[in-house]
């Protein structure tokens, strides 16, 4: 009779084990679904004030689009991603993604030597220039006509570092501001007598306003592409979908589509 209880109490512990154990199997199970589930659907940091990259589509009320997304679109969608769009200043842009608040950043931003410090891009998708933007019939046609003058750049922008380095070639003063139609509201209003902004960016602001004028300088150091968090598994997959959309001509149709008005 013993010998039965001491087996039926060895019993019902082997069976408490075995329950317990697969519990937590199927917790650890659950948890890496929803990890999985969580890691479908990425968040895209972006500065929607740069047309034709990213901007508000006032027509369709708060919709973001432009070059950019179109791009973002085309990468999730080829690496099995949903993503949605986070909107904020140029400027916090890189903290935004070394905090976790976004998962990428695309918005027109260069790759320099100084933003590799801090996180890590993909291959380049565009290359830009620098935009000396004024009223029309300043004067101003060369760097050397800023001497003395005001000139406006977006806060964390490439133009922004430009603006630094042209300023100690030549005497000018700098003043940043967080948005792109904020520098061209200044420039109307005679509060900058000039703006350096990204020649495609400007030359929107050419089509609509027959009072303002530019010129090019040189090209924009780094190129434009896709910001991501220092070592992240996500920079290898991204990088292999551009580089796909470079190869089959998919990366040229988005920027001709938007650069030649074929919307």
């Amino acid at each position: 009779m013993k010998k039965l209880l001491s087996l039926m109490l060895m019993c019902v512990v082997f069976a408490g084990v075995l329950a317990a154990c697969g519990t937590d199997e199927g917790d650890s199970g659950n948890g890496t679904e929803g990890d999985d589930s969580e890691k479908k659907e990425l968040v895209m940091g972006t500065s929607a004030d740069y047309p034709p990259f990213e901007y508000i589509d006032t027509a369709k009320g708060d919709d973001i689009i432009g070059l950019d997304v179109d791009i973002a679109k085309a990468v999730t969608e080829k690496l099995g991603y949903e993503f949605t769009i986070k909107d904020m200043d140029f400027a916090g842009l890189i903290q935004a993604l070394q905090s976790g608040q976004v998962d990428f950043v695309l918005s027109a931003m260069s790759a320099t030597d100084e933003r590799k410090e801090s996180v890590d891009f993909s291959e380049i998708y565009y290359t830009s220039k620098h935009m000396i933007v004024s009223q029309a019939g300043s004067g101003i046609e060369s760097v050397e006509d800023l001497a003395g003058k005001t000139v406006g750049v977006q806060l964390g922008s490439i133009q922004e570092g430009k603006g630094e380095e042209l300023a100690e070639e030549v005497d000018m003063t700098i003043e940043s501001r967080n948005r792109i139609p904020e520098l061209i509201q200044e420039i109307k209003a005679g509060r900058f007598e000039a703006a350096i902004i990204e020649d495609t960016v400007a030359q929107g602001y050419f089509e609509e306003n027959a009072d303002l004028e530019g010129f090019t300088v040189e090209d924009a150091d780094g190129g434009y592409a896709i910001a991501l968090p220092k070592d992240s598994e996500l920079t290898d997959e991204f990088n292999e979908a551009l580089q796909e959309m470079i190869d089959n001509g998919e990366l040229d149709e988005i920027i001709k589509k938007w650069f030649e008005g074929e919307e």
